[in-house]
């Protein structure tokens, strides 16, 4: 079992990472001395696989539990759905002290972690992130948002939670795509950050197919350290050191937007997004030829998406506009000038914009 420490403050938490590790999370909630009430919010799926196991674990520590199913779907962070989960919560709640807990992938995450924020103007938060995905990187950081109907993040706080447990058993029940989601945010970290990384994945991402546990808890706990020494220096992203962390996410979010969400889950567009803006960093002079190619060749083997079917070129390019990163009329971009060197830039000539994203729909 292996531990990081993301230092704020008062607001410290830990990042917890082993397998197999269910049975030891009441401890870690106790030693937080956190309310013995546990409201977990969680989906269909997710409780098929884990709900039990984690209620077994919670209940014998002596805490007491009550699941709030909601929809599998992105279409879970609205604000109707997030007003009749904190209805249901408050019904539950009553006068009683009360813990929730994030159990699934990035959309429980951002969910719960908003509920927990808003309800009685904050209420300790625990994630239990049980996607790839969110274990490298959406559990992590704070960030909890609601989408609306014209793109997606724009309602949210920042609210750290006060553990963050990664039980990395749960990868096993994840399918191959699920799987390609969290290597798409495994790549980004190495792509803004750590060329170490980046020359790991090239060589073993093969071992994350066949579930090799060694290899798996290595990605996880340096994609988690990256992120939570990045989250260290700039929690609320008000001196643009975070900001790297959206690299490929400005398109890709538009991607996501255009495809209304159920065309191309969180880490294949973040995968086309990332191709877009190395080519834009390509055609700018930031990024060589050769290293573009690298980025190309990675999301290839992956098996994450080159190009982009199924939805309109000129509503991605409208999404984008939307895009809460920019400032005023400014566009803002994370860009690469080398394979773990990220860099942030305003007011890119649209027609570069154009070209990345016109070559994504050229097959």
């Amino acid at each position: 079992m292996k531990k990081i420490t993301v230092n704020l403050g008062k607001e410290s938490y830990s990042i917890v990472i082993g397998y197999d590790i269910f049975r030891f999370l009441p401890r870690y909630l106790k030693s937080l001395h956190l309310p013995r009430e546990i409201f977990i919010i969680t989906n269909n799926r997710v409780q098929k696989y884990y709900a039990k196991k984690l209620n077994q674990s919670l209940k014998q520590g002596g805490f007491s539990t009550k699941f709030y199913l909601t929809i599998d779907s992105e279409k879970a962070k609205s604000i109707n759905n997030a007003a009749r989960i904190a209805e249901n919560l408050a019904f539950y709640a009553k006068q009683k002290k009360i813990t929730v807990l994030a159990l699934g992938g990035g959309v429980i995450g951002d969910l719960a972690g908003f509920i927990a924020s808003i309800y009685k103007r904050g209420v300790p938060l625990v994630q239990v992130p049980t996607t790839f995905l969110a274990q490298i990187d959406s559990s992590i950081g704070g960030k909890t948002a609601i989408d609306l109907r014209i793109a997606k993040n724009l309602v949210g706080t920042f609210y750290q939670p006060k553990l963050v447990f990664c039980d990395l058993s749960v990868l096993e029940t994840l399918d191959k795509r699920q799987l390609r989601a969290g290597l798409s945010e495994a790549m980004k970290y190495a792509a803004i950050k750590d060329e170490g990384l980046f020359n790991f994945l090239e060589q073993n991402y093969h071992s994350v197919f066949s579930r090799d546990r060694q290899t798996l808890e290595h990605l996880v706990y340096a994609c988690a350290k990256i992120k939570a020494e990045i989250v260290e220096l700039d929690e609320k992203e008000e001196k643009g050191l975070r900001t790297i962390l959206n690299f490929g996410h400005t398109i890709g979010h538009a991607i996501e937007a255009a495809g209304n969400y159920n065309r191309y889950n969180h880490g294949e567009a973040i995968a086309l997004g990332m191709l877009a803006a190395s080519r834009m960093s390509e055609n700018l002079g930031l990024l060589s030829a050769s290293a573009c190619q690298r980025i190309s060749t990675l999301v290839a083997g992956l098996g994450l998406p080159l190009e982009v079917s199924g939805i309109r070129e000129e509503d991605v390019l409208r999404a984008y506009r939307l895009d809460k990163k920019f400032i005023g009329r400014l566009n803002r971009f994370v860009l690469l000038k080398g394979i773990g060197k990220a860099v942030v830039l305003k007011n890119i000539p649209e027609k570069i914009i154009y070209n990345a994203v016109k070559e994504l729909f050229i097959s």
